[in-house]
Formats: C-alpha cells, structure tokens, sequence
C-alpha cells in the first residue's frame, strides 16, 4: 500500500507520518474499533466514492451498536472522506474510515 500525504484524524487534516495514537488506546489493547471500506473510482466528471452516504451511515450504526459515542454527523464524515480525496489528489483508490476508543476513553 502506497501510504497518501495527508489522513483525517480526530476532525483534523494531518500529514501521514504524524497520525499516532498512543500505546495505553483501548483499541490497541482490546480491539475496539468499527470500520468501513470505500472504493473510489476514476470517472469522466472526477474521482467518485461509490455508495458514500451509505458507508458513512453503517459506520455510525456500528459505532452505536458497539455503543461507541461518535463526534461527527453521516454529513461531516462525508465531507471528510471528500476533502482526504481531494487533498491527496486520488483519482481512484480506497478510503477506510476507521472509528476507535483511544487512550483513557
């Protein structure tokens, strides 16, 4: 995998090499997270994330049935998911929206 320049974390666009998460997370000890996969695909009118509002939707319903509390709406993890496609310049790709308890959560 050829790792992208920039990464949406914790509501923030930051540079790949900066996105850490610390040793104590409880996702790192016990696995607590929920995830999506979401293709992107080349097109004639730009690059396009095939079923996104869906993606987005199921990634909440699985933070909820896990009973993980999320910060972001459907509606800004869409636009997030729009600005890391557009900010890394992908015309084709996958995208993989991770949710998780991080340290002291």
């Amino acid at each position: 995998m050829k790792p992208t320049e920039y990464i949406w974390m914790n509501g923030e666009m930051i540079k790949w090499d900066d996105a850490k998460i610390h040793v104590c997370s409880h996702v790192v000890h016990y696995g607590s997270s929920v995830f999506e996969g979401m293709r992107v695909y080349k097109t004639d009118k730009g690059s396009v994330c095939f079923r996104l509002e869906e993606h987005s939707a199921r990634l909440l319903d699985s933070a909820k049935i896990y009973r993980m509390p999320m910060r972001w709406s459907a509606e800004e993890i869409d636009q997030a998911t729009l600005d890391i496609i557009g900010i890394n310049n992908l015309a084709e790709g996958y995208v993989r929206p991770v949710a998780y308890r991080g340290y002291g959560t």
